[in-house]
């Protein structure tokens, strides 16, 4: 049987003013992926106490970020089929704020948690939208928008942590802290109205190519990026949850702890900006995937045998690490050809991956609590960076999902720009 073709779309470029708009946005989407999660780390404490948590509830509330992350962005595709991308993110920000604005409310632990979920789940939703709506708008920029986007991310993850405490303490009131996102979520709706109100206008003539089906689970290449974004992921989530634990045990005051652990956020936003671009120019990215995979072993071990001694090296070598994170969501849009095939690769890659990083906090947690130390979880986090590199390795060399699915049996140059048409939307209309 003769596998189906994929022909890849001619690459949309939007006119200038359209671009500005949507850029603007991508970037408002973009500061709102992490400040839910990030906003509440800084007031557990206060949450704790207000709504009489248990050490259960607690613990499920810590790791409901990757495990929302996992379930809601396996289910973007199917949305994706079905609607345009522009309601879909007017849908998903419509989720954070209402989520964030009933959580702010909410009288009961598990209320609490459902809304926190309502929230996460408009997070998950944008997480794996985001790369295809770069590569379709921005074909010939694709890393520096990446770089761009990545770098808002971790903006609004750094502005959600610092002023949330002093938010509710100048309202008197932790739920003040946490309700405030939600008016930057209803804002991050109002670039995409236009868009998803807009009806796609009827085609003069010809019909479109049917698309394929793109099953990532098929193949090595969705498991490969699956992993490697994962193990990075893996390695974030127990920066944030621990490092300042660490550098605390290691005999730091809890405040320079707590700014080590921002040096790493800090320090690494310039590496967010370049690394997207870096990727696009390069040839072979297995260097860069090495390079990336060393730097975070060597601050592990570092940070086994001198935690005090070297603690600003540790935090720049571990900053540069987690630079693996704008790669992976650049290395997203370079490994397909196609809308539907970006879009599936990123569900795949993120539901996954968020699945496996979920366990990064815990197992790092179990490992100190057994040991009363930090070298055998730091021995844990340097396996993870192992398996980091073997699946970049993997991942970075290059070819297409599409084509090792089956799905093109012809032979085609690379295609750096999409439209993406799945099922009866095109991105730029309803």
């Amino acid at each position: 049987m003769i596998a189906p073709r994929v022909t890849p779309p001619t690459p949309a470029v939007p006119a200038p003013r359209s671009a500005v708009l949507i850029l603007v946005g991508i970037l408002l989407v973009a500061l709102n992926l992490r400040a839910a999660i990030t906003s509440l780390g800084a007031l557990l404490d206060e949450v704790t106490t207000g709504l009489h948590l248990s050490g259960t509830v607690a613990g499920v509330i810590t790791t409901l970020p990757a495990l929302a992350f996992a379930a809601f962005g396996a289910f973007t595709p199917w949305l994706a089929r079905r609607f345009s991308p522009a309601r879909i993110l007017v849908g998903a920000m419509g989720l954070l704020a209402v989520g964030q604005l009933l959580r702010a409310v909410s009288g009961s632990p598990w209320t609490f948690v459902l809304t926190s979920a309502i929230a996460l789940a408009g997070i998950a939703i944008a997480n794996v939208l985001l790369p295809v709506l770069v590569k379709e708008h921005f074909p010939h920029r694709s890393g520096l928008m990446t770089g761009v986007y990545s770098m808002t991310l971790i903006l609004g993850t750094t502005t959600a942590s610092a002023a949330s405490v002093p938010i509710a303490h100048a309202f008197g009131d932790w739920r003040a802290g946490l309700g405030i996102w939600a008016l930057l979520a209803a804002v991050a709706v109002l670039p995409w109205l236009g868009p998803a109100l807009r009806r796609k206008p009827r085609s003069t003539g010809g019909t479109a190519p049917a698309t394929a089906r793109v099953r990532p689970a098929r193949t090595r290449l969705g498991w490969a990026m699956a992993i490697y974004f994962g193990a990075q992921s893996l390695s974030g989530y127990a920066t944030m949850g621990w490092l300042a634990k660490m550098f605390r045990d290691a005999a730091f005051t809890p405040t320079d702890a707590g700014l080590l652990l921002a040096g790493v956020t800090a320090v690494g936003v310039p590496f967010a900006l370049l690394m997207p671009t870096l990727a696009g120019k390069l040839r072979d990215l297995r260097p860069l995937v090495l390079l990336m995979s060393a730097a975070m072993i060597a601050s592990y071990l570092g940070l086994a045998l001198a935690p005090h001694a070297g603690a600003l090296a540790w935090v720049a070598l571990l900053a540069f690490g987690q630079a693996a994170f704008p790669l992976a969501l650049a290395m997203i849009g370079m490994r397909a050809r196609t809308g539907e095939g970006v879009v599936a690769l990123s569900a795949f890659a993120q539901s996954t991956g968020y699945l496996i990083a979920a366990l990064g906090p815990l197992l790092v947690g179990v490992l100190h609590e057994l040991t009363g130390g930090w070298q055998l979880p730091l021995g844990f986090l340097i396996a993870a960076a192992v398996v980091q590199a073997f699946a970049g390795l993997a991942a970075a060399r290059p070819r297409y999902l599409e084509d090792e699915a089956g799905l093109v049996n012809d032979v085609r140059p690379r295609v750096t720009g999409v439209e993406v048409r799945t099922g009866r939307a095109a991105a730029t209309g309803s």
